[in-house]
Parts: C-alpha cells; sequence; structure tokens
C-alpha cells in the first residue's frame, strides 16, 4: 500500500474570556453559548457608551454534552484536590450583600446585569 501525505491546517483562534454564560437544548442538541461584554467608551465624543457583546456558540448533541460535563467533573475535582475548593469570590458575595436589600423590590422583574457600573 502506498503511504500518502497529509497537511493539516488547524485553524487556533485567540483565547475567549466568557463573563456569561447560558446553556439551552431542544431534543436533538445542547447550545452553550459563552459572552465576552464589554463596555466601550469613545473618548473623544464622550457620546453614549457602548457594549460590545462577543458570542462563542458551541452545539453538541445530548451524548457528548454528558461526557463534556463528566470531564468537567474530573477536572474541577483534580482542580480542588490540588488548590482547595473553589468558591465564589468574596468581591462578588460583597456585591450580592449589598444589592440584595435593594432588589428585593424588584425580585418579580427579570434582571440583567448592569455594564455600566
Amino acid at each position: 500500500m502506498e503511504e500518502k501525505k497529509v497537511n493539516f491546517g488547524v485553524s487556533s483562534r485567540e483565547p475567549f474570556f466568557a463573563h456569561e454564560t447560558s446553556v439551552n437544548f431542544n431534543p436533538t442538541q445542547f447550545v452553550l453559548d459563552f459572552k465576552c461584554v464589554t463596555p466601550l467608551t469613545d473618548i473623544s465624543t464622550k457620546e453614549v457608551p457602548m457594549i460590545s457583546i462577543k458570542h462563542n456558540t458551541i452545539m453538541l448533541d445530548p451524548y457528548h454534552t454528558k461526557e463534556v460535563y463528566k470531564l468537567l467533573s474530573r477536572v474541577i475535582e483534580k482542580y480542588e484536590k490540588e488548590f482547595g475548593k473553589i468558591e465564589k469570590p468574596k468581591a462578588l458575595l460583597e456585591f450580592e450583600k449589598k444589592h440584595k436589600k435593594k432588589n428585593k423590590a424588584d425580585d418579580n422583574k427579570i434582571k440583567a446585569p448592569s455594564y455600566l457600573g
């Protein structure tokens, strides 16, 4: 049998930091939507600030979604054995506590994160 050579082109993208993640599903797939939200201000015009939202979406069939879940569970367990339990950051806990009273009156409203401070 003749040996054939194959060239592979790997397209690597820049790393993506996700500020928010949502997961949805339908009967045939899971949709993982990773969002990076960045407030931008044009200092030359000082106009209305702009919010840049970038999405990276991953669609998986149910079987592979469960395999990703198992993989993440194993990796998180190893991480916590080596570095300690992962907990909510102290600054976030303080922020939530500070705004809990403020948001109690608005409990029935849909909450959206504030990217403008």
